[in-house]
C-alpha cells in the first residue's frame, strides 16, 4: 500500500505537465492586432497587481494562523498549513496568468469560428484546472508521505488536516476579495453603461470596462481556482481524517484494515486524475454557434472522464480491499464513490436546468422582464428557491446511497482497530462520496475556467471594435460559460455538504480522543448550549452573505459615481469622439481598494467565530456547525442559481428575444442581472468555503478546546 501515495504523486506531476503543455499550446496562438494586445496587456497588468496586493494582505493573516497552530497544535502543523496556503495561491496565480493570455487569442481565433476559438478557451482553462488538481493532490501527497509514512509523526493526521486549513484560508479570501472586485466593476459598468448611457456591454467608452474584465480573472479564475483547490484537497482529507480520528491512529501503529481505508480515497484521486487527463484531449468543436452543439463539445471531456473514473473505482475497490477479512462486499465502497459522482453530475444538471436559456425557468424570467425590474427580480428569486428543493433532494439521495454503500461493504460484526464498523462504515461511505464528486476536478475546473476566458474574449472584441460576427461567436461561448460555471458550483457546493459532514464527525471523534474519552460531543437540541449554537450557526451564513453583498454594493456605488463623473466631465467621451479615452486606471484602483478593505471582516468571521465558541463550549460549537451546514448549503444553492438565471435571462433577451438590446425588457433584465451578480459570483460561491473553513478550524483546534 505504500506505493499508492507515490502513484498519486506521479499522477499529480503528470497533471502539472499537462498544464505546462496546454500553456505552451495557448501561447503559440496569435493574440491579434496591436489594439487587442494592448487590451490583453492592460487586463493582465490589472489582474497581477490586484493578486499581488491581495496575497500580501492574506499573508499577514496566514502567518498569524501558522503561529497559532504551531503553539497550540504542533510546530510541523504550521509547515503543512503554510504549504497548503502557498500552493493554493500559486494555483490561482498560474491560472489567472494563462487566462489573461488566452482571452485575446480566443478573440482572434473567433474570427475563424467557434471550432477554432473553443479549444483555445478550454485549453486556457485547462491550465487552471490541472494546476489546481496537480498542486492540490501533489502537495497533499508530499505531506502524507513525509509526516505519516517517513517521519511517523505523533501528530501526523493533525498535520495533514492543517494542510487543508491552509488551502481553505486562501480560498476564502480569494473568493470573497476577488468576488467583491469583479462584481463592483460589473455592476457599475452595466448600470451606467447599459441602462443610463444606452451603450453596449464592454464598450470602449465605458471607464469600468477594463476593471470588469480584470475582475473576471481575479474572481472567476483565481478565486474559483483557490475554491476548487480547497474543495478537492478537503474531499481527500475528510475520509482520511475520519478514519484516523475514529480509531485514534498514531502513524507508527496503523493496522492493515485502517491502511486500506486511508489509501482508498487516494486511489480514487489517482484514478480521477488519469481520467481527467484523458478527457481533456477530447474537447473539440465544429463550426456551429448553436449552444447545444458547443455544450456537447465542451462536456464531452467531462463525461468521458467520469466514465473512466466509474470503471476504475469499481476495479480498485476489489484490489484495495481484496485481502481484508472485514470487507464482505468491497463494491459497496465503489457504489458510495460512484453515487457521489452521479449526484454531483445531477446537481450540475439541476443548476443547468435553472440557469440555461434552453429551459423554462430562464425563459420565464425573460418574459417577466416585460413588466419591469420588480417582476424580473421576483422570478429569479423564486427560480433560485425552487432549485434548492431539487438540490436538497439530490444530496439526500446521495447521502443515503453513500451510507448504504459504506455499511454494505463491511462484514457483520467487523471492527477497524477496535472500532465497530457499524460506527464507521456509513460515515466513511459519505466521506468518499465527496471525493467521488470531485475526482475529475482537473477537467471540471477546466470547463469552469473556460467561461471567464470566453467572457474576456467578448470584451476584447467589443473594445477592439472588431466585426460583429466575432462578437457573435464569443457571445455564444460566453453564454455557455455561465452554465458551465453554475454546473461547477453545483459540484463544489454538493461536495462541501458531504465533506463538512465527514469533517464534523471527525471533529466529534477528535474531541473524544483528545479528552481521553471524558468529553462526548452532545447534540441534544434540548440542551441550551446546543440550541444556542444551532441558532448562531443558522445565522452565520446570512450574516456572511449580507456582509459580502453590502461590500459589493458600497464598492459598486463608488464605481457608478466615478463612471458618471467621467461621462459628465470628459468632453466627447460619451459620444465616442475620436482620440477621447476614459480613465480606466481609476476604476481599477477603486475596485482594488474596495475589495481588499471589504474582504477582511467576512474572511475573519469564518475563523474567529468557531474558535471563540469552541473555547466557551464544544457542545455549542457542535450546534453551530450543524446549523451553518444546513442553512449555508441551501443559501449557496439559492444564490448561485438565482444569479445564473438572471444573467442568462439578460443574455437571452440580448440575443433578440422580447425586443432585444436597448428595449425596456432588456433594461429590466440588466437590473436583475446586477442584483444576481454578487449572488452568483461573490456570496454564493464563498458560502461552501465558509462551511468547510469553520468545520476544519474546529477539527484542527479540537484538542485545544478540551
Amino acid at each position: 500500500m505504500d506505493i499508492v501515495p507515490i502513484l498519486a504523486l506521479i499522477s499529480a506531476v503528470a497533471g502539472l505537465g499537462l498544464a505546462a503543455f496546454f500553456f505552451q499550446d495557448v501561447k503559440k496562438a496569435s493574440p491579434g492586432n496591436d489594439r487587442m494586445v494592448f487590451l490583453m496587456t492592460e487586463i493582465q497588468k490589472g489582474a497581477k497587481a490586484f493578486l499581488k496586493q491581495e496575497y500580501t494582505w492574506v499573508a499577514g493573516f496566514a502567518v498569524v494562523m501558522a503561529v497559532l497552530i504551531a503553539v497550540v497544535i504542533a510546530p510541523l502543523g504550521a509547515v503543512a498549513y503554510l504549504l497548503g496556503a502557498v500552493l493554493s495561491a500559486g494555483a490561482g496565480y498560474a491560472g489567472m496568468t494563462v487566462a489573461t493570455m488566452a482571452n485575446a487569442r480566443t478573440t482572434e481565433a473567433a474570427k475563424d469560428g467557434p471550432g477554432k476559438a473553443l479549444p483555445i478557451a478550454f485549453r486556457g482553462g485547462a491550465v487552471m484546472g490541472f494546476s489546481v488538481a496537480g498542486l492540490a493532490l501533489g502537495g497533499l501527497m508530499v505531506v502524507y508521505i513525509l509526516f505519516v509514512t517517513v517521519l511517523e509523526s505523533a501528530d501526523a493526521f493533525e498535520i495533514v488536516t492543517a494542510y487543508g486549513l491552509g488551502a481553505s484560508t486562501i480560498a476564502l479570501f480569494s473568493r470573497v476579495g476577488g468576488g467583491i472586485y469583479t462584481k463592483a466593476a460589473d455592476v457599475g459598468a452595466d448600470l451606467v453603461g447599459k441602462v443610463e448611457a444606452g451603450i453596449p456591454e464592454d464598450d470602449p467608452r465605458n471607464p469600468a470596462t477594463i476593471a470588469d474584465n480584470v475582475g473576471d480573472n481575479v474572481g472567476d479564475v483565481a478565486g474559483m481556482g483557490a475554491d476548487l483547490f480547497e474543495s478537492y484537497a478537503g474531499s481527500i482529507i475528510a475520509p482520511i481524517s475520519l478514519v484516523a480520528f475514529a480509531v485514534g491512529l498514531q502513524a507508527e501503529a496503523i493496522g492493515d484494515n485502517a491502511t486500506s481505508l486511508l489509501m482508498f480515497p487516494i486511489v480514487v484521486a489517482f484514478i480521477g486524475m488519469i481520467a481527467s487527463i484523458i478527457g481533456s484531449f477530447l474537447v473539440k468543436s465544429g463550426d456551429s454557434t448553436d449552444s447545444k452543439a458547443l455544450s456537447k463539445a465542451l462536456h464531452r471531456g467531462t463525461n468521458v472522464a467520469m466514465g473512466i473514473t466509474v470503471v476504475g473505482v469499481i476495479a480498485a475497490s476489489f484490489v484495495v480491499f481484496d485481502d481484508s477479512t472485514i470487507f464482505e462486499n468491497p463494491i459497496g465502497l465503489a457504489i458510495s464513490v460512484v453515487g457521489g459522482l452521479l449526484v454531483g453530475w445531477a446537481l450540475g444538471k439541476t443548476a443547468e436546468y435553472y440557469t440555461s436559456d434552453h429551459y423554462g425557468p430562464v425563459k420565464k424570467i425573460a418574459q417577466q422582464s416585460e413588466t419591469g425590474p420588480a417582476t424580473t427580480i421576483l422570478g429569479g428569486i423564486s427560480a433560485g428557491m425552487i432549485s434548492v428543493a431539487a438540490s436538497v433532494a439530490l444530496i439526500l439521495i446521495g447521502i443515503g446511497v453513500a451510507w448504504w454503500g459504506g455499511d454494505f461493504a463491511f462484514a457483520d460484526g467487523a471492527a477497524v482497530d477496535g472500532v465497530a464498523a457499524g460506527d464507521l462504515g456509513g460515515l466513511y461511505g459519505i466521506a468518499i462520496a465527496a471525493i467521488g464528486m470531485l475526482a475529475t476536478t482537473g477537467v471540471v475546473v477546466s470547463v469552469d475556467a473556460y467561461g471567464p476566458i470566453a467572457d474576456n474574449a467578448g470584451g476584447i472584441a467589443e473594445m477592439a471594435e472588431l466585426d460583429p460576427s466575432v462578437r457573435e461567436v464569443t457571445d455564444a461561448l460566453d453564454s455557455l460559460g455561465n452554465t458551465t460555471a453554475a454546473v461547477a458550483k453545483g459540484f463544489a457546493v454538493g461536495s462541501a455538504a458531504l465533506t463538512a459532514l465527514a469533517l464534523f464527525k471527525s471533529f466529534e471523534f477528535a474531541i473524544l480522543t483528545a479528552s481521553e474519552g471524558e468529553t462526548v460531543l452532545n447534540l441534544n437540541i434540548g440542551e441550551i448550549d446546543v440550541f444556542i449554537g444551532l441558532f448562531i450557526g443558522a445565522a452565520l451564513p446570512f450574516l456572511f452573505a449580507a456582509l459580502t453583498i453590502d461590500a459589493v454594493g458600497r464598492a459598486a456605488q463608488e464605481m457608478i459615481e466615478e463612471v458618471r463623473r467621467q461621462f459628465r466631465e470628459i468632453p466627447g467621451l460619451r459620444e465616442g469622439k475620436e482620440g477621447v479615452i476614459p480613465d480606466s486606471a481609476r476604476c481599477v484602483a477603486i475596485s482594488t481598494a474596495a475589495s481588499l478593505k471589504e474582504m477582511v471582516i467576512p474572511g475573519a468571521l469564518a475563523v474567529v467565530v468557531p474558535l471563540v465558541v469552541g473555547f466557551v463550549s464544544v457542545d455549542a460549537l457542535g450546534g453551530l456547525l450543524a446549523g451553518a451546514l444546513v442553512t449555508g448549503f441551501a443559501l449557496a444553492i439559492f444564490m448561485a442559481n438565482a444569479g445564473g438565471a438572471w444573467d442568462n435571462a439578460k443574455k437571452y433577451i440580448e440575443a433578440g428575444a422580447h425586443g432585444g438590446k436597448g428595449s425596456d425588457p432588456h433594461k429590466a433584465a440588466v437590473v436583475g442581472d446586477t442584483v444576481g451578480d454578487p449572488f452568483k459570483d461573490t456570496s454564493g460561491p464563498a458560502m461552501n468555503i465558509l462551511l468547510k473553513v469553520m468545520t476544519i478550524v474546529s477539527l484542527v483546534f479540537a484538542s485545544a478546546f478540551v
